[in-house]
């Protein structure tokens, strides 16, 4: 099975999408929904997805539910948003959207807080805690300059299965690699975290990226945390503005070139399928039956 475990839909005819500021991201000011997708996911043999909230918005993850449950199961699974810094009514919001829909994880936009160490404060901690204790994973959207504070909230939760969104996204287009690939490897030295091949088409130069520039660092994720800890994630649509689905694809096949099959089918497919207790439509299952 082929997963990618990482896209975005957004309807801005809906709600807005604040974060799209500034003449860069012109390009994505617009509604992209599944049937624009699904012609991209056949021609790379996707047989399913896992899409991402995208804003802090209770009504964007309900429309991702239903979309997904709107989808012959395509889209099998959502990763969507809930205010951690609530963490008294956080579960009970969980088990409502679980309710609504295949929901599968939660995620913030961390990158986007004022204090680099959000992830450190209690009631977020709590609500960390919270969503380990519905079974659903967290996603962790950081730059390197909340990656130490990520680090420690994956020491401090064990109990907690996290995502790490991009990589980190690695300063690819300065050419940089400290101290992100230290900080990576040291989340990957803890087993409850694993780690999206996604996101780095975006962190090149957008104009002038060669696939040398970018495959070092997915190597680097790669001899971090193993074939069996990795995901493949387009960030359908946020990378059309460096390339093409078809890139950020072949970026993925490169980088897995050397694994063996099984290692590579991990990549692309497997390794989601368990992080996310993915199943049939409309149906979830455990850790342990995918062990």
């Amino acid at each position: 099975m082929r997963i990618d475990a990482h896209h975005h839909l957004w309807d801005l005819d809906r709600r807005p999408q604040p974060w799209l500021r500034g003449d860069a991201l012109e390009p994505l000011r617009r509604t992209f929904a599944l049937p624009e997708l699904l012609p991209l996911l056949d021609a790379h043999g996707i047989d399913t997805t896992v899409v991402v909230q995208s804003s802090a918005s209770l009504d964007e993850t309900r429309d991702l539910l239903a979309t997904a449950r709107a989808s012959h199961g395509r889209i099998a699974g959502v990763v969507g948003w809930a205010d951690l810094t609530d963490p008294d009514r956080l579960p009970g919001v969980l088990a409502e959207l679980a309710e609504a829909g295949p929901l599968v994880g939660v995620r913030h936009q961390v990158q986007d807080e004022a204090d680099p160490q959000w992830l450190d404060r209690p009631d977020v901690r709590a609500g960390l805690r919270a969503v380990g204790a519905a079974g659903l994973a967290y996603d962790l959207l950081v730059t390197p300059r909340e990656l130490p504070a990520a680090l420690a909230a994956v020491e401090e939760l064990p109990e907690v299965r996290f995502v790490l969104d991009h990589a980190g996204k690695p300063p690819i287009a300065a050419g940089r690699w400290e101290p992100w690939a230290e900080q990576v490897a040291g989340i990957a030295d803890h087993p409850n975290a694993v780690c999206k091949l996604s996101g780095l088409l975006t962190e090149a130069d957008h104009e002038s990226w060669r696939p040398a520039d970018v495959l070092p660092y997915a190597r680097h994720v790669l001899a971090s945390f193993g074939a069996d800890r990795v995901l493949f994630g387009s960030d359908w649509p946020v990378c059309t503005l460096a390339g093409r689905y078809a890139d950020a694809f072949a970026l993925a096949e490169q980088a897995t070139a050397a694994l063996t099959p099984d290692e590579r089918d991990a990549v692309l497919g497997g390794n989601a399928f368990r992080v996310y207790s993915l199943a049939g439509p409309g149906e979830r299952v455990s850790d342990q039956a995918t062990e």
